[in-house]
């Protein structure tokens, strides 16, 4: 399996995990072209589109993915917001009832977001284990038992944001009220079970308020993993174990 970055960040997000036989699409806040083009343009190939809520930069070409013959699972708030309620290819993920997509196995659950009930997915196959899918939260609810793979947001540095927004209240208090900062992402991965963990890949960096080199470096030292920053176009071997 691999999970390819078709886009990450506030300009737009959207990943595929791929194998030879099928591929999970994961948000689509990109125009549906560049999706058609990370699979090669072989879009039977992909079983479904999941997707955590309805800001611009997550389902941005939601309406557009379905037109193009997907099925799109996500909640009846993200679905009632985007106005694709009652589509053909709309589909209601539920908060803890697992729905099989292809031969992958999705589990939704409650995320903290400025959004219509938006959602994190924990997501099995065969070949990567149990992939933790988690964005666009100021913190996790939960705790997970049993990851191979992480998929996490780590959008700021609150020093940073200090630093540039310190006139600015509004904004700053905007995202730490619906992102996670590098801090919150360590203490997260800290309270969880990681022994099993084969990768972690940070995504949704923030432009101006990250700093790609120190995260990296932060979640390397405390976790001894396999630590990847997400970049458009990047390609990682996404199986359960690095064999």
């Amino acid at each position: 399996m691999k999970l390819k970055i078709i886009g990450t960040g506030s300009k737009g997000n959207a990943y595929l995990l791929e194998n030879e036989e099928e591929a999970l699409l994961i948000e689509c806040g990109v125009n549906i072209k560049e999706i058609k083009k990370a699979i090669d343009f072989n879009v039977s190939k992909i079983v479904g589109c999941i997707v955590t809520h309805e800001h611009n930069d997550h389902a941005k070409s939601i309406k557009e993915v379905m037109s193009a013959g997907i099925d799109v699972y996500a909640s009846y708030g993200t679905h009632g917001t985007c106005k694709t309620l009652n589509k053909s290819r709309t589909n209601i993920i539920l908060e803890g009832y697992p729905r099989m997509i292809g031969n992958f196995n999705v589990l939704a659950f409650k995320i903290n977001h400025d959004a219509s009930e938006p959602l994190g997915f924990l997501i099995n196959h065969r070949e990567t284990g149990n992939v933790l899918f988690l964005t666009d939260t100021f913190y996790s609810n939960y705790t997970f038992k049993g990851l191979n793979n992480i998929i996490i947001e780590a959008n700021y540095s609150k020093e940073i944001i200090k630093e540039k927004l310190s006139e600015k209240e509004f904004l700053k208090d905007r995202i730490f009220q619906s992102h996670m900062s590098i801090d919150t992402c360590l203490e997260f991965l800290n309270a969880n079970d990681l022994s099993k963990v084969n990768n972690i890949v940070l995504i949704h960096l923030s432009d101006g308020n990250s700093n790609e080199v120190q995260f990296k470096e932060a979640v390397e030292n405390q976790t001894g993993k396999s630590v990847y920053v997400a970049s458009n176009g990047m390609e990682i071997e996404f199986n359960k174990t690095p064999f």
